[in-house]
């Protein structure tokens, strides 16, 4: 091989792995943005469900016709500890075979239950089409299921 030969080959060679390593390391910079959004989105609904689950009058103005307004603020508690756990499941810090758990201990608490009587087919539907959001609901849904029926309260 010509001294010239292997020059551009190496030269190519340190150019591809320079290329690949740009590459991998804008998708990890685009992943990491993804999680930012995620967790901005996320805060957000927090910061709103702390507000409409402390608030009676703001409360008052969202709470469907059907549920008192107290009522309606406890589940609004309940729907703030299932996003908490959601954006964990999101992010990545529950991990594989661990939903279950997490989602029986959520449905233990008879608020969650009866905020997933009332809301869980919202969530359904808000979560088609995304694959986490989908199994996370599937697995609350489960949980759910594993209890019996509750009624909304008055």
């Amino acid at each position: 091989m010509k001294l010239t030969t292997a020059v551009l080959t190496a030269g190519a060679a340190v150019s591809f792995a320079t290329a690949a390593v740009g590459v991998s390391r804008l998708r990890q910079a685009a992943r990491h943005q993804v999680e930012r959004n995620e967790i901005a989105l996320t805060r957000n609904q927090l910061d709103w469900l702390t507000q409409i689950s402390t608030n009676a009058d703001l409360a008052k103005d969202w709470a469907p016709d059907d549920m008192s307004v107290g009522e309606y603020m406890r589940l609004m508690k309940a729907n703030q500890v299932i996003c908490i756990v959601g954006l964990r499941d999101r992010l990545g810090f529950i991990r594989d075979g661990q939903m279950p758990f997490y989602a029986s201990e959520i449905m233990n608490k008879e608020v969650c239950r009866r905020y997933w009587s009332h809301f869980g087919d919202l969530r359904v539907r808000e979560a088609e089409g995304d694959g986490c959001a989908e199994e996370f609901t599937e697995a609350l849904r489960q949980a759910a299921r594993a209890y019996p029926q509750v009624k909304p309260a008055a």
